[in-house]
């Protein structure tokens, strides 16, 4: 279980402007043994979605990569506003106990219309 930070880096010419350092979302991450993973988000609120399910992988020595879904809703109406794919690469220390890496997120109307990209690191 890992407590997250995704930072913005290179989102200042984003629409609105993202300055770097800003935390864009933060919470837990749960990794399990089969391959999959949880996120609880505590920078989205529960009636527009904080969590999401992926998958993850090892890339190399103490490499990986994560690829999550998360599912964005509409607070008033309760309807499904966005699809989202999170994509992290993470280097896990020689300790095991951090890791640092980065991350992106393509965010998608429900048409399947690409209409956002930010991205930043952990």
């Amino acid at each position: 279980m890992w407590n997250f930070q995704f930072v913005s880096e290179g989102n200042t010419g984003h629409n609105p402007s993202i300055p770097d350092g800003a935390i864009m979302d933060f919470g837990y991450n749960q990794i399990h043994s089969d391959g999959t993973e949880i996120i609880n988000s505590g920078g989205h609120a529960p009636a527009t979605g904080n969590f999401c399910l992926g998958v993850w992988g090892q890339t190399g020595f103490l490499t990986y990569e994560v690829n999550h879904f998360p599912l964005s809703y509409n607070a008033t109406s309760g309807a499904l506003a966005n699809l989202i794919n999170v994509r992290e690469q993470l280097t896990l220390s020689p300790s095991g106990d951090s890791l640092t890496g980065t991350f992106t997120t393509d965010v998608y109307d429900t048409k399947g219309n690409h209409v956002d990209h930010v991205g930043g690191t952990l």
